[in-house]
């Protein structure tokens, strides 16, 4: 991984032979000012001079180099300026306490700048770790497979020793670990990807590895763990688990590197967390299907203890008159109870068949069988229908004129009317009138549900299939709910509390579940006058891309 170091003094930016010639330029240009200045200026002048290019020389030299550089510098003066010239012996106290401070000052300048070097260096050194946990963080927090950064992390530990890593991954939850749910990645043979840092384990090594991660311990010198080991082996913590391990061959030098360790502990930890957290993610997904599948079990339970019940209670009476009761019986009341027994039998067959389509319907992948179907065919089929299963109620249908086929499955969009209208009849009063109403709308958005019809909805024309009803409609609570599936609200204007009740109430969610399926929306919309309009919204193909049929209101008026 990429580090960016920090600024730092010119002695370490710049390349060793620059550094020198830099520093022995500066002792070169003080011994030319000298030479020049010699008689126009006091001696302490003179001496400040060499100690400033002392310093100068300090910023480019090594420690070593600088101190005897500076050693034969004060030699030098002594020997060319300080009375007596040409000699090293000195007249007064004064000068030689003048020559002590030169080379006391200029000895403290150069460890000063060796300590200064020596931090930068350090700070640096830190400065790449901290870019390269960086990094590292930020891959695997942006990742959703961690172990396929693996070799990203074998790397940067191998970087760091300076030998080759191999590592041991768990590939799920954290637990007992198995060799099924652990892999190994080492050079040559890593599952996950070949880094340049990795390396097969040999036997010894691949126990170590297991004992790491069993016992979520850092084991090797100074780890306070088996600390005769030659290697370090680390382990890949999580919050509360470990997920794997690391063996990272060390040289003999390197062995008792505290901060060394630490780095590659703190590396290691990363790829832990990020591995538990998938495995978290993973757990909790498992957790959630695990739910909405014992919700859903419950809630067809319930289903079928409440609506399935009544219609076979219903049945079993009704059958167990005719069988105890034949004699008794006139032929209106065997008739009415055959009639009954009918009527039942239809409720529960229609209510086994919203159930299993709405189970088939919510399974991914679901097939549609497609064709080019009439709508006005579609809607002459529905009030066959319900003429048969409701003789005394009145029906009425409204098709708008030149309407175009639908690819659609015919099966599930009959079924869904049938079920519109089923529940327009079962609120609305005897004497009040249940509508069919098919138009076209212009494209606008009717879902964010994408079908097979078409890839972009919002682009197409749209044909409205309306049930509507003058019922005493339905609470603004419920306008949304009441499509969920096992759900359903009692029509009216009672509050709250009173507007649900217990059963099944799969017809709506089944029909809101055949017009997704077609690419479409079904809505619910209270009409101004009363009542409640049901309203499947389906995309239409562009014009021209099918075939259409001409317009039957015009040929039944042709044909008088």
């Amino acid at each position: 991984m990429a580090a960016y170091p920090p600024s730092a003094p010119p002695a370490a930016s710049a390349g060793p032979a620059r550094a020198w010639a830099a520093g022995l330029a500066c002792w070169l240009v003080v011994a030319v000012a000298l030479a020049a200045l010699d008689g126009h200026i006091d001696l302490a002048n003179q001496a400040l001079l060499l100690v400033l290019g002392g310093a100068l020389g300090s910023l480019w030299l090594p420690a070593g180099p600088a101190l005897l550089a500076g050693a034969g510098a004060v030699l030098a003066f002594n020997w060319l300026y300080v009375p007596p010239r040409g000699s090293f012996s000195v007249d007064t106290g004064q000068h030689a306490l003048m020559l002590g401070a030169m080379a006391a000052l200029l000895a403290v300048i150069v460890g000063l700048m060796a300590r200064l070097r020596a931090q930068a260096q350090a700070a640096r050194h830190h400065q790449q770790q901290a870019e390269q946990l960086r990094q590292m963080g930020e891959t695997l927090r942006d990742s959703s497979e961690p172990l396929a950064h693996a070799g990203a992390l074998q790397q940067a530990l191998a970087s760091l020793v300076g030998a080759p890593v191999a590592l041991l991954l768990c590939r799920d939850a954290p637990g007992a670990p198995t060799p099924e749910t652990v892999m190994s990645l080492g050079g040559g043979g890593g599952e996950v990807g070949d880094g340049d840092g990795g390396a097969e384990a040999d036997a010894d090594e691949t126990a170590g590895l297991w004992l790491c991660l069993r016992r979520g311990q850092a084991m090797g010198p100074g780890s306070g763990h088996h600390e005769t080991l030659a290697h370090w082996y680390l382990p890949l913590r999580g919050r509360q688990a470990t997920l794997g391990a690391a063996v990272l061959r060390l040289p003999a030098a390197g062995r008792r590197d505290e901060g060394r360790r630490a780095h590659a502990q703190a590396l290691c930890d990363q790829m832990g967390v990020a591995l538990q957290r998938i495995a978290s993610q993973r757990a909790e997904q498992r957790a959630l299907a695990q739910a909405h599948l014992q919700a859903v079990r419950n809630a067809l339970l319930a289903a079928i203890s409440h609506d399935f019940r009544t219609p076979l209670a219903t049945i079993l009476g009704a059958a167990s008159s005719l069988q105890d009761q034949a004699e008794r019986l006139d032929a209106g009341q065997r008739r009415r109870l055959a009639e009954r027994i009918v009527q039942e039998a239809g409720h529960l067959e229609r209510l086994t068949d919203n159930t299993l389509q709405l189970a088939r319907l919510d399974a991914p992948g679901v097939d549609l069988r497609l064709d080019w179907e009439s709508a006005e065919e579609l809607v002459g089929t529905v009030l066959r229908r319900a003429r048969q299963r409701a003789p005394g109620r009145l029906l009425r249908a409204r098709l708008e004129p030149g309407l175009p086929l639908l690819h659609c499955d015919a099966l599930l969009l009959t079924q869904l009317l049938d079920n519109l209208v089923d529940n327009a009849l079962a609120h609305t009063p005897a004497d009040a009138a249940v509508e069919i109403l098919v138009r076209r709308e212009p494209g606008r958005p009717a879902s964010n549900h994408t079908g097979p019809q078409t890839d972009n909805p919002a682009a197409a024309d749209h044909l409205v299939l309306a049930v509507r009803d003058r019922g005493p409609g339905v609470p603004a609570a419920w306008r949304e709910r009441i499509f969920e599936v096992f759900q359903r609200g009692q029509a009216g204007p009672q509050p709250e509390a009173d507007t649900r009740r217990p059963g099944a109430g799969v017809g709506l969610a089944v029909c809101r579940a055949i017009a997704r399926a077609h690419g479409g929306e079904l809505r619910l919309r209270a009409r101004s006058h009363g009542g409640s309009s049901f309203e499947c919204h389906l995309p239409l193909p562009p014009p021209g891309d099918g075939p259409r049929l001409p317009d039957i209101n015009a040929l039944n008026e042709a044909q008088g």
